[in-house]
């Protein structure tokens, strides 16, 4: 039987694909591990890191510190109650100025850029008069980009007002490639940074890419309108602004939508929950509990990264080590979650990101990666076993064996084996009669053994090769079965009755035909023993057999079976074991080619008396102690009572003395 597509150098085929999946995924590792490190290095990944960012830094937001920035807003309502469109004049800030001073306020930043004269130079002065060291202007820094050259252009306050003492504070922000607002600005001499000297407050140092720690959607901080703040004793609680950094800038609406925009309005992590922009003032003022109270988020370095890359392909291998399945998803959904909350209890922690994004997207290319690799091993498995396997045994062992590849082990095995010989009584004869009609040869054969193999198959037997017109097959292997003695036993039986089916058919083809019919027989040996099984053969071709004292021992009793006058013999083990299915008489002991030791020889009978058979086996005895004579009135009892054995008895009395 070839089965050329299977590997013969591993006596286990189920160790041999084991080493190599190990392999495999160990690659499969390495190269997952490779290709997301480079990937991490593009623009697409750092952003989907960066959303993940969002979704994680907003899962739980702290709470504002207790010393927050307070905001003024230049809202619709303020511009309702003063009645004059934006801008408003110079000389109203320097008013609000004052009263956020008398109201106690520790800092006041203006989140406006005063960086021309205003047509009324009054306002200009009434301004500069109210300023001072506790108050910081914004500026501006801008990178023009052409294609003639890159210009880099700073916006400052008019030198009149820094000339009173106020400070700058460079309010631009650096957006995300997505236009979301997360870094902390890297200005020396930012706005959030300045009002924390004004207000005396320690920054914390920023080494390396720092992300904003959010609080909450806009409006999260304190905010007062600034007609309020203009006069806070008649619309503000007692000692609102006492102690208090104050940040005043534009928040025309309650919240801008992401679709529509805003003046002085930025998309922030908190936007993918709300939609909604949050105002400059807001951000200035996130900016500042950042840097003031070390809130601001370390992004992780890229070896961080590949090491936590490197992590989740380890979890993935670990987890489909030996074998992929249903338990490995619940187990994945499981790592993956550990994966995500790692990345969160760091984040809070150790104020550090390292996004799950990569380590998740690496389990999952790695786990499912070896989950594609053995549904692909499986079905190929599945087909080569099959068509290895479809001959020679039946359909459903061939499934248990595509199923369950584990119990199929190939290169040599010792087993105890039940073997069938079957060989045709007198083929050479049929064959020198049809030598001028080959076609009717192979007719003949093929239909022949062709139900002999359907009943091998549907006993359980394994088919190990056709030598000419024999037959030979063996039980208990590549499957185990228990029962291996009695199926083989069984199936001889059936294809005794098959024959003679088919010699029915043949003399009735023959009376049509007018033509002498062709009787055929067949002698069956059967023997039990243990025998190595596996693959037999060359290099480049190899059948799975088997060989073995037990396999010479059943075709030397297919061979001797004529001449005994039965067409089935059975060895001494396959006697015993099939003794509880079948009734077994002994015959002989025989000394067979090749073995020195006498060899018990049995064969099967139908349903006979006690009292018969108990005479038969007084024969025996009597013949091994040399006490039977050809005059022993026995022979003539036991052929009427057991016609199956007559030509067994005619033979043996033939060979007696007289």
């Amino acid at each position: 039987m070839a089965v050329s597509s299977l590997s013969k150098k591993s006596p286990n085929i189920a160790a041999r694909r084991t080493q190599y999946r190990r392999a495999g995924l160990a690659v499969l590792a390495v190269l997952t591990t490779l290709i997301l490190s480079l990937a991490s290095l593009t623009s697409p990944f750092s952003l989907a890191e960066l959303r993940s960012f969002d979704y994680l830094s907003t899962l739980t937001p702290p709470s504002l510190p207790k010393d927050s920035p307070v905001i003024v807003a230049i809202d619709e309502p303020s511009m309702a109650e003063i009645g004059s469109q934006w801008p408003w004049p110079r000389a109203l800030h320097a008013r609000l100025i004052k009263a956020l001073r008398a109201a106690g306020a520790k800092a006041i930043g203006l989140d406006v850029i005063f960086a021309e004269p205003s047509a009324d130079p009054q306002n200009d002065a009434a301004l500069a008069d109210a300023l001072g060291p506790d108050v910081v202007l914004a500026g501006d820094e801008t990178l023009i980009e052409t294609p003639q050259a890159d210009q880099f252009v700073r916006t400052e306050p008019l030198a009149e007002f820094t000339a009173r003492g106020a400070r700058t504070g460079i309010a631009s922000v650096h957006l995300s490639g997505d236009g979301t607002l997360r870094q902390v600005p890297v200005y020396a001499d930012g706005f959030a940074a300045q009002l924390a000297k004004v207000a005396g407050r320690p920054q914390q140092p920023i080494s390396g890419p720092a992300l904003l720690q959010t609080f909450g959607p806009a409006r999260t901080y304190p905010t007062v309108s600034y007609y309020q703040a203009l006069d806070p004793g008649q619309f503000l609680p007692d000692g609102f602004f006492r102690d208090r950094v104050v940040i005043i800038g534009l928040s025309l609406q309650n919240a801008p939508t992401l679709k529509a925009g805003g003046a002085d309005a930025f998309a922030t992590p908190f936007t993918v929950h709300t939609g909604h922009l949050v105002a400059g003032a807001e951000i200035q003022a996130t900016i500042f509990d950042n840097i003031a109270h070390g809130l601001f988020i370390t992004k992780a370095g890229h070896a961080a990264v590949i090491a936590a890359i490197a992590l989740g392909a380890l979890l993935a291998g670990g987890v489909v080590f030996r074998a992929t399945g249903w338990p490995t998803t619940v187990v994945s959904i499981v790592v993956l979650a550990l994966l995500i909350a790692a990345s969160y209890a760091i984040l809070r922690l150790s104020h550090i990101f390292i996004s799950p994004i990569g380590p998740v997207l690496a389990y999952l290319s790695v786990a499912a990666g070896q989950a594609g690799l053995d549904y692909a091993t499986e079905r190929r498995s599945r087909r080569d076993i099959t068509r290895a396997f479809s001959r020679y045994l039946s359909p459903a062992l061939v499934a248990r064996l595509a199923d369950d590849p584990s119990q199929l082990k190939l290169g040599g095995e010792r087993r105890t084996l039940t073997i069938l010989f079957c060989d045709v009584r007198g083929f050479t004869t049929i064959s020198e009669a049809l030598k001028d009609d080959p076609e009717q040869l192979t007719t003949l054969i093929n239909r022949l053994l062709t139900p002999l193999s359907d009943i091998v198959l549907e006993s359980g037997g394994t088919i190990d090769k056709y030598i000419g017109d024999c037959l030979m097959a063996f039980w208990n292997a590549p499957l185990d079965e228990p029962r291996h003695a009695s199926l083989a036993v069984g199936a001889a039986l059936k294809m005794l009755e098959a024959i003679e089916h088919l010699n029915e058919d043949l003399q009735r083809e023959a009376a049509e035909a007018g033509i002498a019919a062709r009787v055929l027989k067949i002698g069956i040996g059967v023997n039990t023993g243990d025998c190595v099984v596996g693959n037999m053969g060359s290099a480049r071709r190899f059948d799975y057999s088997v060989l073995g004292d037990a396999v010479n021992l059943a075709s030397r009793l297919e061979g001797e079976s004529k001449n005994y006058g039965v067409p089935l013999l059975l060895g001494e083990r396959t006697a015993s074991l099939s003794a509880t299915d079948f009734t077994i008489a002994e015959l002989d002991s025989i000394t067979v080619k090749g073995r020195t030791t006498l060899s018990p020889i049995f064969t099967v009978l139908p349903a006979v008396k006690t009292g018969p058979l108990a005479a038969h086996r007084q024969l025996i005895a009597a013949k091994y102690a040399g006490k039977l004579s050809s005059k022993d009135p026995a022979f003539a009892e036991l052929e009427r009572e057991i016609p199956h054995l007559a030509g067994y008895y005619r033979l043996l009395r033939s060979r007696l003395p007289s």
